[in-house]
């Protein structure tokens, strides 16, 4: 029996060796780890990818959301409205800034957070929406950004799962105040390490960014603003412009897999990703819903299909939120996703032969 990953990093570097070494060995060569000629060049790679003005490395995606809240001046005794069936990072960088997360439950065709339902949470305190592009599907942007623009709120983008989605046309990264990529391993660009972007149009925004994440320093050892450490190193900046350029490609064979497991599952009990018809997902992860999601797991496993569940608790029934005092049975569309969901193997490698084998797999019980 052959065992089908969810992901499978060493068959995409097979692909690529030879560029990746070549561009990891010019680095080591150049002496230049921090903030060097890799970490600029990708800079302007992702902004024009992305349609933006700016494109700012950072450490991580995590750290993308927390520059953008900082820049943003979310400060202590601010309301941060996000969804909470999400990972903990979207709402962790909340808290870490002083300021409290205001949960707004999701949509549940797409899982993404419910515009409907935002204004009504809304307060004197609200600075910021954070949309969560789920999955790789865009958020509704316009009902966000008008619910937004209506109150003076900040919109940042959490894109950690959807570099190169669209929305209406327009690109992921380009439609909020500011954006947050994550180069996590697993993500459809992903790094060697931790890595992460922040994209955004707004002149001062990025001014800003770029020396809070060099100890708020523009000049060195002048510091202009309490800041922290979070730059985006040269070797993985190296690595992802090398697999930048295979991006579009990667893409379109992720949507190709999504298009036969959706064939394939029709016609029966799986509830398979709804597309919204202005969206171009890119299927970070292929999430389905079924009821006996335990037996459906446990049957995959016994026929080599690895999966997994995102996510398997929502944000506001987290022991870390606790103190926010939320309960079972406050959103309910979150809770009920969160014990149905899960997510099948999706990447650009997936052979045909593997695909068949977990559409077998799955349709054998289901």
């Amino acid at each position: 029996m052959s065992k089908v990953s969810l992901l499978d990093l060493k068959a995409q570097y097979a692909g690529i060796s030879e560029e990746i070494d070549c561009a990891v060995s010019k680095v080591i060569q150049s002496g230049t780890f921090i903030l060097g000629e890799n970490v600029q060049r990708l800079e302007e790679e992702i902004a024009s990818f992305c349609n933006t003005k700016h494109g700012l490395g950072v450490a991580s995606g995590t750290d993308a959301l927390l520059l953008s809240l900082m820049a943003c001046n979310v400060r202590r005794g601010d309301e941060v409205i996000t969804s909470p069936f999400t990972f903990i990072a979207t709402a962790e960088v909340i808290v870490l800034l002083g300021a409290k997360p205001v949960f707004v439950d999701i949509n549940p065709k797409t899982y993404n957070i419910d515009p409907a339902h935002i204004k009504e949470m809304i307060t004197p305190k609200t600075k910021a929406i954070i949309p969560v592009h789920l999955y790789g599907q865009p958020a509704d942007m316009d009902r966000i950004l008008a619910c937004a623009r209506g109150h003076n709120l900040v919109v940042i983008e959490d894109a950690a799962q959807a570099i190169g989605a669209k929305y209406k046309g327009k690109m992921v990264g380009e439609m909020g105040d500011a954006c947050g990529f994550s180069f996590f391993p697993a993500k459809n660009l992903g790094a060697y390490g931790d890595g992460g972007m922040i994209t955004t149009n707004n002149e001062e925004l990025a001014k800003k960014i770029r020396m809070l994440r060099t100890h708020g320093s523009q000049v060195k050892y002048h510091h202009e603003l309490i800041g922290t450490n979070s730059r985006l190193d040269e070797l993985q900046a190296a690595i992802l412009r090398v697999k930048l350029k295979r991006l579009n490609e990667w893409t379109n064979k992720r949507q190709r897999i999504a298009q036969i497991y959706t064939q394939a599952f029709m016609n029966t009990e799986i509830i398979t990703p709804f597309v919204e018809e202005f969206n171009s997902p890119v299927y970070n992860q292929y999430t389905i819903r079924v009821k006996d999601r335990d037996g459906l797991i446990a049957h995959l496993k016994k026929s080599g299909v690895d999966t997994a569940i995102h996510y398997p608790i929502p944000l506001h029934l987290q022991p870390a939120f606790s103190y926010l005092g939320y309960k079972a049975g406050d959103f309910i569309e979150s809770e009920q996703a969160s014990k149905e969901v899960l997510s099948l193997p999706i990447y650009p490698e997936l052979t045909d032969e593997q695909l068949e084998t977990v559409i077998s797999a799955v349709l054998s019980m289901c």
